[in-house]
């Protein structure tokens, strides 16, 4: 039985109880049998301390009578008187006899032995008892229970008259263990005699005890045991009980000690004992089968409790459980078999909230994920291919700032709802990953079928949606990675599905194929990032200065900072290969801080050396900061530069993004002094309701339309009409990537008021600008003289 059962805990409680209340018991009862022995043993002694008086009197009494017949023969009085010592000793001796004395003797008035049955040779001696002949009754006799050499007789004397006293007769038998055996036959009681020999020593004269206890008693009774003649109980040798009877009235050391053995008295108990102990093992049997009983009872729809719980554990929740009886516990299992239909019911909510999104009603990440890990492990066991695509609804946000987020939610269920559509086979999954971004597994697909099927799903998206009272145009982009030609396992190919996905995004392809080329220059590009931040602490950065010329007088009196990376191992790293994931991260911050540093700076440095030349630093949304305006404000004071001198360049794309904000901080600037420029204007969609809120002083036409206007009608129309627009509202404009002659004369020709370009000039270090401009000069003033001449 093992211990940390309860079943087992129970039965040794009930066990453990009945044997402490048993055990209670049996020494209660054990207890008051030794009492009731001892009690028994008590009146016995009472009685035979009685019984063993009344022998010892009628015993003296036949001494008394036997004594008076010799003091009152005539003969003996006669020989008595005339003194004949050997009619006298006959005389005592034939009497003795008779009577089975064993002493006899003749005393004179003096106290002096006139004849001894024993031995002769006491003749003449004191007699040893002389309180006995000035006993009051000495006229009649007395009796005595003495010691006389150590041995106790009972004597008993008697007043020899002729008429007057003239001797006394003394009678008597030996006190040995005949007569005490005789003591225990009548008093049925252990009868000891004892006589003290020297000082307060006792020494047994005669008893009926055996020698073993003989030897106890005589080594118990030492010292002044026997000093109170009123202390009649004592506490002798274990297993008795005692009662002194002193039979020497006058002071002689003679005790008679009535003993009875106490476990006699309790043996007629035992037969009550040998009951009371089987009757506790009985009830311990009893109780060790009951307590059984009772913890199986208890234990047993416990147990089925238990393992109806570890099936709810295991989610076996169409467990079921009976208890038939009607206790706390059937209202127990009954209230496990409420939890299990709560469980049930929680977990089914729960997994439906875990797996399932709850905006579309379609699987979410988790459940999207598990299922290609599935489809992943039966493709690779079967030789099988499947594949995945990730698609971003594009333009999602512009949708959430026009319309509100509840519009929002309304067009990403219908496009759940068109993708699901759009999926030729029932095994086929979408899925929506979050935000904007949905995934779709094709499990029995490869490359080609998936390039079918997101053709489809971008063609169910071409036509516009309703979303209350107005109908949106959707445009998406759409990754594919396969297995195994892309990745053997979920996460590989859920990255490359969305790397390829941002590609299709960049290219405006709508749908791209996973490129392992694309990643490699990719991670290439991470890894440049890493190291970016220690470029920045350890002085990799440089600032290269571009020439702006004006198209008007030719003249050079603005540059752009542009910021290049020379790295120790790579060498110079173009802006396009850190630039737009420092953006992404948020550390584009840190590197604009510092260009802005650097080329206030160096302005500063220019107006010095008396170059007034106006410099101008690009920044992106993230920069459009709450600090910018101070930030910038402090550089210019350190540095003692006029804010005016200071051209700050913004993308159409990041005014775009959150225009309301951006017009606070543009007009923060304004005020400053610091003049604005909006840059890759013409790519950026932007209003121009918000245009003309914006206190700009310059459009930056996009190199995309500026490289091709030679050769393109459209892009030279564009350029013409932005010249055309940004003269009107007051702006001067500002042209980028000018490659050639043609180029540069045909802004001449509409009026373009600022040209920058390799044709002019590539980007310089800081101290190759003064040397370019000089060469600049020269080359203007020759052309000037050419003109004239």
């Amino acid at each position: 039985m093992r211990l940390h059962k309860l079943r087992s805990k129970i039965a040794l409680v009930f066990v453990l109880l009945m044997l402490a209340v048993q055990a209670a018991v049996f020494i209660a009862a054990d207890r008051v049998i030794a009492s009731v022995a001892r009690a028994h043993v008590d009146e016995q002694l009472d009685v035979g301390e009685r019984v063993f008086r009344r022998v010892l009197q009628s015993d003296t009494a036949r001494l008394t009578q036997a004594a008076g017949i010799v003091a009152a023969d005539f003969g003996f009085r006669e020989a008595v008187a005339t003194g004949d010592e050997a009619t006298v000793m006959s005389a005592l001796r034939n009497q003795g006899d008779r009577i089975r004395a064993d002493v006899a003797m003749l005393v004179n008035l003096e106290g002096k032995l006139i004849a001894d049955s024993r031995t002769p040779s006491g003749v003449g001696s004191p007699f040893a008892f002389p309180a006995l002949l000035e006993h009051p009754a000495r006229k009649d006799a007395a009796t005595l229970i003495g010691s006389i050499g150590g041995k106790a007789y009972a004597l008993v004397v008697v007043p020899v008259k002729a008429p007057t006293t003239i001797a006394w007769v003394a009678i008597g038998f030996s006190i040995d263990d005949a007569f005490a055996a005789q003591m225990h036959d009548v008093t049925s009681l252990d009868v000891s005699f004892m006589t003290r020999v020297s000082g307060n020593r006792w020494t047994i004269a005669a008893s009926s005890l055996p020698g073993e206890e003989r030897g106890a008693l005589q080594r118990a009774s030492g010292g002044a045991m026997f000093a109170d003649r009123h202390d009649t109980s004592l506490q002798l040798n274990d297993g008795f009980g005692s009662r002194a009877v002193w039979l020497a009235p006058y002071g002689e050391p003679v005790v008679a000690v009535l003993q009875k053995s106490i476990a006699e008295a309790i043996a007629r108990f035992r037969q009550l004992q040998v009951a009371l102990l089987l009757l506790t093992l009985a009830g311990v049997a009893v109780s060790i089968a009951g307590a059984t009983l009772t913890a199986r009872s208890v234990t047993r729809p416990l147990a089925e409790l238990t393992r109806f719980a570890r099936r709810i554990g295991r989610g076996e929740y169409d467990a079921s459980i009976s208890i038939s009886q009607k206790d706390e516990i059937s209202e127990l299992a009954a209230a496990f078999s409420q939890m299990r239909n709560d469980i049930a019911e929680r977990e089914a909510r729960i997994t439906n909230l875990a797996y399932v999104d709850t905006l579309t009603a379609l699987p979410n990440r988790l459940a999207f994920c598990e299922r290609l890990e599935e489809a992943i492990d039966r493709s690779g066991r079967e030789a099988g291919s499947l594949a995945v695509m990730v698609m971003d609804i594009d333009r999602f946000k512009y949708v959430n700032d026009a319309l509100g987020h509840h519009a929002g939610d309304m067009l990403l269920r219908e496009v759940g709802k068109r993708l699901r559509q759009a999926l030729p086979h029932a095994s086929d999954l979408v899925a929506r990953l979050g935000g904007d971004e949905f995934a779709m597994l094709l499990p029995h697909s490869g490359p080609d079928a998936a390039q079918r099927v997101a053709n489809a799903c971008l063609k169910a998206l071409e036509a516009p949606i309703q979303i209350e009272e107005h109908f949106v145009d959707v445009g998406a982009s759409l990754g594919i990675a396969c297995f195994p030609q892309h990745g053997a396992d979920m996460p590989t190919l859920l990255r490359r599905a969305d790397a390829a996905m941002y590609v299709a995004k960049r290219a405006n392809t709508g749908v791209a194929m996973y490129d392992a080329s694309r990643e490699r220059g990719g991670a290439e590009r991470l890894s440049l990032m890493s190291e970016l931040r220690h470029a920045i602490d350890h002085g990799e950065l440089r600032l290269y200065y571009q020439p702006k010329v004006d198209l008007a007088t030719n003249a050079m009196a603005h540059v752009e900072a542009l910021v290049r990376w020379v790295h120790p191992a790579r060498g110079m790293v173009p802006p396009g290969e850190f630039i737009p994931f420092a953006e992404q991260t948020g550390f584009i911050r840190s590197i604009s801080r510092w260009v802005a540093g650097e080329a206030i700076a160096q302005c500063a440095r220019w107006h010095a050396l008396g170059l007034e030349l106006n410099v101008s630093i690009n920044l992106s949304a993230r920069d459009l900061g709450a600090d910018l305006p101070d930030a910038l404000d402090a550089l210019l004071r350190r540095h003692g530069l006029d804010a005016r001198w200071l051209w700050v360049e913004i993308t159409e794309s990041a005014l775009m993004d959150d225009p309301a904000h951006a017009i606070d901080t543009l007009e923060r600037l304004h005020r400053l002094g610091i003049r604005l420029s909006i840059d890759d204007f013409g790519t950026g969609y932007s209003s121009l309701a918000y245009l003309k809120r914006m206190p700009v002083s310059e459009l930056k036409i996009d190199r995309s339309f500026v490289m091709g206007m030679t050769g393109d009608a459209d892009d030279e129309l564009i350029v013409r009409s932005t010249i055309a627009l940004a003269h009107n509202m007051g702006l001067q404009v500002a042209a980028e990537g000018i490659e050639d002659e043609a180029t540069l004369a045909r802004l001449r020709a509409l009026h373009c008021d600022i040209a920058q370009g390799y044709y002019l000039s590539r980007p310089l270090p800081a101290d190759k600008v003064e040397g370019w401009l000089r060469e600049w000069n020269e080359v203007v003033a020759a052309c000037s003289q050419t003109q004239s001449g």
